[in-house]
């Protein structure tokens, strides 16, 4: 589960985005660019990890 914007820390998050969403360096393997509108996993969570949106609302930008 994502940590609380309001109880972690924007390095708890970032470390959150890094394990869930490694970059395996291989696209066509994993997909996570795709999902992400050709941007990083850090890049596209950004609101989430900076505290400005919660997970769940940043994740509903890539659906």
């Amino acid at each position: 589960m994502a940590p609380d914007i309001s109880t972690s820390t924007i390095e708890e998050r970032r470390e959150y985005i890094k394990k869930t969403f490694p970059c395996i360096a291989d696209s066509d393997m994993c997909g996570l660019c795709k999902v992400f509108h050709g941007k990083d996993a850090a890049t596209a969570k950004d609101d989430y990890i900076t505290g400005k949106r919660s997970y769940m609302e940043v994740s509903a930008d890539y659906r």
